[in-house]
C-alpha cells in the first residue's frame, strides 16, 4: 500500500512539473549572410524592393519583427563578428581589424548558451581566425572561403587547422545542406543553438549558374548620389577642393585611381577604359548590382529550403529564427562600394526575428540596437541573464511587445582600419535617431614600424600617411540619404555640441578612447573644436 502511494506521489510530481514547471526552451537559429545590406531586402523598402529579391526573408519579417535601426559598431567582417559573439565593442574584445584574432575565451555566446543546456554549433563562415572551440560542433570555411567547391574545417576531423574536408557545389547550397544534415542528426534531448552563416553575397560575387539569367533584362534603379552630390562629404572624404577625389573610397564610376590602372579585384572589371564616363558608370552599376543580387537570390532560395525543412520536422514553432548580415554594404550610394563607412548603407544591418510564441506578426521597431546587443538578447531568450562583462544590452522586452527602460539614445561606431583595401579613412562617430556626427581622423592606429608582416603593408599606397581631418553632420530626419553635410551650418551648432558631449561620454563608458594611441589622441584634441 505504501509503495503504491509512493508511486502515485511520484507520478503526481512529474505531472505537476510538466504542467507548472519550466517552459520548454526554444531552439535558436542565428542566420547571418555576409554583406547583405538592408536596402537589398524587400521588406526594408527602397530602390531595390520592386525587384523582389528576397521573398522568403520578406515573409519571415512579415510574420515577426523587423528592426529599422539596427547598426554595426565596426563595419568590417572580422570585427563585426567578434562584437556579435562577445557582446563587446572592438577595444574590449581586442578585434580592431581583419588581422586581430578573437581569443577563444571571448567566444562568450556559445559558452553562455552551453551553460543553459544548449547544444551549440556553427556552420559556414567564421572568419575569426582561432578555432571555434566553444561550440559542440563546427564546420566552417577557412578564412573568407570559396564560392565554389569550398573546403571546410570540421570538428572531429583532425587538429585545427588541418581538419580540412572538401565539398562540391556553390557555397550557399553546400552550407544549407550541412545545416540540414546537422539538424537531422542533432541530440533531440537538448535545445539547439545554431549559427548558420553564408559567405554570400560577399564581393567578389560568384553566383550559382542557375542564376545567370536572373535580372538579365531588368534595369536596376540607380541612386541619385551615384552621379551628383555637391553638398555631401568633407575634406576627410574628398580632399581639399576635391583634391583626393580619385584616392579616397573605391568607386562604381571611373573616379577612383584604381579604375585607371591594371584591373583589380574590385574595380574596372566593370567597364572599359575608353568608354564615356557616365555610360561606364551606368554599366558598372548594373553589373555590380546584378552580380550582387544573384548571390542574394541564392541565399534567399536556400533559406526557403531550410525553412521548409524546419516546418516538415515540427521545429518551426519552437525555433527562434534571427536573420541579419554582418554589416551593410555600399551599393553605389555616394559612388562607393564595399562597407567600412559610417554612412547609413554600410552601418545599417538588417535584423529580423521570427518566434510565433512570443512575437506578433508584422511588428516593426525603431529602437536603436547594435551588434553588441545580439548576444545578450539571445541569452535572455534562452532563459539566462546578460553577463556583466558584456557591453551590449538585451532588447527582449521589445520582442515581447513591451517598452525598454533607459534605452540608449545614440549608438557608437568606429572603423579602425585606414586606407587598406578600399581606401577608407579611419573614423568614428555617433548616431541618434535624427542625427549622425562623424569625425574622420584619417590615421592608422599602428605605427609604420609595426606594419611589416601584414599582408597589406606594401599593397596599398598611403596607409602610413594621414588623410585630412574633418567632421560631418547629417540631419537624418530631413536628409535620410545623407546628401548635405551640415557641420558648418550655424543652425546646427547647438546640436553638434550636444552630440560631441554624448560622443565623449560613450567613448569613455565603452572603453573606446585613444589613451593607448597617443598620435591619434593628439589628432582628436587638435581638431575637436574645429
Amino acid at each position: 500500500m505504501m509503495k503504491n502511494k509512493y508511486l502515485i506521489t511520484i507520478c503526481l510530481l512529474i505531472l505537476c512539473n510538466i504542467a507548472f514547471g519550466k517552459k520548454k526552451q526554444p531552439n535558436i537559429l542565428f542566420i547571418m549572410s555576409d554583406d547583405h545590406a538592408a536596402q537589398a531586402i524587400g521588406a526594408y523598402g527602397g530602390l531595390l524592393s520592386s525587384l523582389n529579391p528576397t521573398p522568403n526573408i520578406d515573409k519571415l519579417a512579415s510574420e515577426g519583427i523587423r528592426f529599422e535601426n539596427a547598426f554595426c559598431t565596426n563595419s568590417i567582417c572580422t570585427p563585426s563578428r567578434a562584437c556579435i559573439i562577445s557582446g563587446q565593442y572592438s577595444q574590449t574584445n581586442g578585434v580592431l581589424d581583419l588581422d586581430n584574432p578573437l581569443n577563444t575565451d571571448k567566444q562568450h555566446l556559445p559558452i553562455e548558451l552551453k551553460k543553459l543546456g544548449y547544444s551549440t554549433a556553427i556552420v559556414g563562415k567564421w572568419h575569426l581566425h582561432t578555432e571555434p572551440v566553444n561550440f559542440d560542433y563546427y564546420k566552417v570555411l577557412p578564412g573568407q572561403g570559396k564560392y565554389f567547391n569550398p573546403n571546410f574545417l570540421e570538428k572531429g576531423k583532425g587538429d585545427w587547422p588541418k581538419n580540412i574536408v572538401k565539398s562540391k557545389g556553390h557555397s550557399s547550397d553546400v552550407i544549407t545542406d550541412i545545416t540540414i544534415d546537422y539538424l537531422s542528426h542533432r541530440d533531440p534531448s537538448k535545445p539547439f543553438f545554431l549559427m548558420h552563416h553564408y559567405k554570400a553575397p560577399h564581393d567578389m560575387f560568384e553566383n550559382a549558374p542557375r542564376y545567370d539569367d536572373y535580372l538579365k533584362d531588368v534595369e536596376i534603379p540607380e541612386p541619385a548620389s551615384l552621379y551628383n552630390q555637391p553638398f555631401w562629404g568633407s575634406e576627410g572624404t574628398r580632399g581639399k577642393n576635391d583634391s583626393l577625389i580619385d584616392y579616397i573610397g573605391t568607386s562604381i564610376s571611373p573616379r577612383h585611381q584604381q579604375n585607371h590602372k591594371k584591373p583589380t579585384n574590385y574595380t574596372n572589371r566593370f567597364f572599359g577604359d575608353s568608354i564615356d564616363p557616365k555610360l561606364g558608370t551606368h554599366l558598372a552599376y548594373q553589373k555590380y548590382l546584378k552580380d550582387y543580387l544573384r548571390c542574394v537570390k541564392g541565399v534567399d532560395d536556400n533559406l526557403g529550403r531550410l525553412f521548409d525543412y524546419l516546418k516538415k520536422e515540427g521545429l518551426w514553432e519552437n525555433t527562434i529564427i534571427i536573420y541579419t548580415g554582418d554589416q551593410g554594404m555600399m551599393l553605389g550610394e555616394h559612388d562607393l562600394m564595399d562597407k567600412r563607412w559610417m554612412y547609413e548603407e554600410a552601418m545599417r544591418m538588417p535584423f529580423i526575428v521570427h518566434y510565433p510564441e512570443m512575437i506578433e506578426k508584422e511588428q516593426v521597431s525603431d529602437i536603436l540596437i547594435n551588434n553588441t546587443d545580439y548576444a545578450p538578447t539571445m541569452i535572455e531568450l534562452a532563459g539566462g541573464k546578460t553577463p556583466e562583462y558584456m557591453q551590449g544590452h538585451s532588447f527582449i522586452n521589445t520582442l515581447k511587445g513591451k517598452a525598454e527602460s533607459n534605452w540608449r539614445e545614440a549608438t557608437y561606431y568606429r572603423y579602425w582600419m585606414h586606407i587598406i583595401h578600399h581606401y577608407v579613412p579611419a573614423h568614428f562617430g555617433i548616431r541618434t535617431k535624427q542625427y549622425k556626427l562623424m569625425f574622420f581622423y584619417g590615421a592608422h592606429y599602428m605605427p609604420k614600424e609595426e606594419f611589416a608582416g601584414h599582408y597589406w603593408a606594401t599593397q596599398y599606397n598611403g596607409i602610413d600617411q594621414e588623410t585630412p581631418h574633418s567632421w560631418e553632420l547629417y540631419d537624418l530626419k530631413n536628409d535620410p540619404n545623407e546628401l548635405h553635410n551640415r557641420y558648418n551650418d550655424p543652425n546646427y551648432k547647438e546640436i553638434i555640441n550636444q552630440l560631441k558631449s554624448q560622443l565623449i561620454e560613450q567613448r569613455k563608458a565603452l572603453n573606446e578612447t585613444d589613451k593607448n594611441y597617443p598620435e591619434i589622441e593628439k589628432i582628436i584634441k587638435a581638431n575637436w573644436d574645429n
